[in-house]
């Protein structure tokens, strides 16, 4: 039973550290695509590298600013359950 909930527990961290992880990028892309699209339905410019082009460099800039962020996060989980493992008396 109480493995049951480490498990659970563990299992729910991960996916808010997944979720701070990848929601920057996500968010970037979300909002990069939403103002192409738009400035393409103003224009009426159907140009398929209009969409690709500056999503892929604003995911970059995202990546170079939010990799320190991403990188605390990630390495506070690991150490989380790290120290779980070694607390844990098997």
């Amino acid at each position: 039973m109480l493995g049951e909930i480490a498990v659970q527990e563990v299992s729910r961290e991960a996916i808010w550290v997944m979720l701070k992880v990848g929601a920057p990028v996500m968010f970037v892309a979300l909002t990069v695509g939403l103002v192409v699209s738009l400035l393409q339905a103003l224009t009426q410019i159907q140009e398929m590298t209009l969409t690709f082009v500056p999503k892929v460099v604003a995911i970059f800039l995202t990546l170079l600013v939010a990799t320190p962020f991403m990188l605390a996060v990630l390495t506070e989980f690991t150490l989380d359950v790290f120290a779980r493992i070694a607390g844990a008396d098997v």
